[in-house]
């Protein structure tokens, strides 16, 4: 029986895997449409953000399959619970990298006017924390989730900057306000999904020290 569930765990880890794969490709498809003006790019993520729901619900179905049928405790039930809590996060990763790409397709024919420096590395800093976070459930990898956890800050001082490098785009030139905001709104969702790539990295920790804290992201 252990061997079979064994087997099964395995398999979650798979999925897990799967889906984590599925939203590092909506984060590059979402960045590229941003930096290369490409609306192919934006409407790839639209199909990857298709494939990302399915394999949420095709993971929440084998999560409680796994629950009702082999009724686990203690880690086990601690591990599918997690992973019910971490693909929440994940799709929701996947509907953030969906809403830049649709502001990707409203501004692709104007001039961004303005170095897009600190919204790439925010992109770079929070795809890395999601490959991280989903690496760290698989390996069961405490400390790789606490350095996602502590890489937030680093996205959270990006956005700051970028917040700044708007705020003085306006001021120096007030018709270039419709772009900036647009702009700004890219990097809030970048944000958001470093704070789900935190919860992600948070309930890994849960499920192999049964210690959860909440960050309130």
């Amino acid at each position: 029986m252990r061997e079979y569930y064994d087997v099964e765990l395995t398999k979650l880890n798979n999925e897990l895997v799967e889906m984590g794969a599925l939203i590092e490709n909506a984060i590059t498809h979402a960045v590229n449409a941003l930096t290369q003006k490409d609306i192919e790019e934006a409407n790839l993520v639209d199909k990857i953000e298709i494939q990302i729901n399915q394999k949420e619900k095709d993971i929440e179905a084998f999560c409680l399959k796994l629950i009702l049928h082999q009724q686990p405790v203690a880690k086990d039930l601690r591990l599918i619970s997690s992973a019910l809590k971490m693909i929440t996060d994940m799709e929701r990763i996947g509907d953030q990298s969906s809403d830049v790409a649709e502001i990707c397709k409203i501004i692709s024919k104007n001039s961004y006017v303005h170095n897009l420096k600190h919204i790439t590395d925010m992109a770079e800093q929070m795809k890395q924390m999601v490959t991280q976070a989903v690496n760290a459930f698989v390996t069961k990898d405490v400390v790789l989730a606490m350095s996602v956890c502590k890489s937030d800050d680093i996205v959270d001082e990006l956005f700051s900057k970028v917040q700044c490098d708007m705020i003085k785009l306006i001021t120096e030139d007030s018709s270039k306000g419709a772009i900036a905001l647009d702009l700004l709104m890219v990097a809030k969702y970048f944000e958001r999904i470093g704070d789900h790539a935190t919860n992600i990295a948070e309930w890994v920790i849960f499920s192999i020290t049964g210690d959860h804290k909440l960050s309130g992201k």
